[in-house]
């Protein structure tokens, strides 16, 4: 067996009838450093989170192939490919914020999304929600799973979309879009038995009301530049 083929197979294993793959540990790790580095405002949380992507990716769409693998979530699988898109936009727009800025300092200016922004964020969320439980169920037609399932992979789905944007726009507004996909992503994931991602979104939770009162403060205590909030 090759290097590779171990680390893909390789396996932590909890109990006689448990195991996570090491890929979905060690991507969940680098995605908490991501947040952790979105929350401090640094450039290097677009990459970091972009290593984390493509290792979960791996793990949610092996059921595709393995019949013996745990049960697929489409939507996670999915969202992973659009992470990496975001991220990149992300990426760029802070570089492109920060130029001018000291070496040192925050990449972005925090703010609230103005009305307009808002509602066309919330309205997004709702029609993708619509499209893609259908675009799930019909995928997974096979699958047996009910209906809300299929629903509740689609809010994870496209809330993580909306989320992410939003913190490349730096609103603090993408703070509580997390709140809301971990609502629902925690239970589910559990019962998927994917338990290490599970486990570490009830981390990420914690983490998301910190750095949602960071960014809130931040933002009461840096005024954005009119030129960083339309880029």
């Amino acid at each position: 067996m090759s290097f590779l083929h171990w680390l893909y197979d390789s396996q932590l294993h909890v109990t006689d009838t448990q195991s996570v793959y090491w890929r979905e540990i060690v991507g969940n790790v680098f995605g908490f450093a991501s947040a952790i580095g979105g929350m401090r405002r640094r450039m290097w949380a677009w990459p970091v989170g972009i290593v984390g992507n493509v290792l979960l990716f791996s793990v949610f769409i092996a059921a595709t192939f393995d019949q013996n693998a745990q049960q697929p979530l489409f939507g996670q699988a999915g969202r992973q490919v659009f992470f990496v898109i975001t991220s990149v936009y992300g990426w760029w727009r802070w570089n492109q914020v920060r130029a001018g800025r000291a070496s040192n300092a925050p990449a972005i200016t925090p703010r609230w999304a103005r009305a307009g922004e808002r509602l066309a964020f919330l309205g997004a969320w709702v029609a993708g929600v619509l499209v893609f439980q259908w675009v799930f169920a019909e995928i997974g037609a096979g699958f047996p799973a009910a209906r809300w399932y299929y629903w509740c992979d689609a809010w994870i789905f496209v809330g993580s979309m909306v989320a992410t944007y939003a913190m490349a726009r730096g609103w603090n507004d993408f703070w509580l879009a997390w709140i809301g996909v971990d609502l629902v992503g925690v239970p589910l994931l559990w019962h998927s038995h994917y338990y290490a991602t599970s486990v570490m979104y009830v981390a990420y939770a914690a983490l998301v009301i910190w750095g949602f009162v960071v960014w809130l403060r931040a933002s009461r205590r840096e005024a954005p530049d009119l030129e960083e909030a339309l880029v």
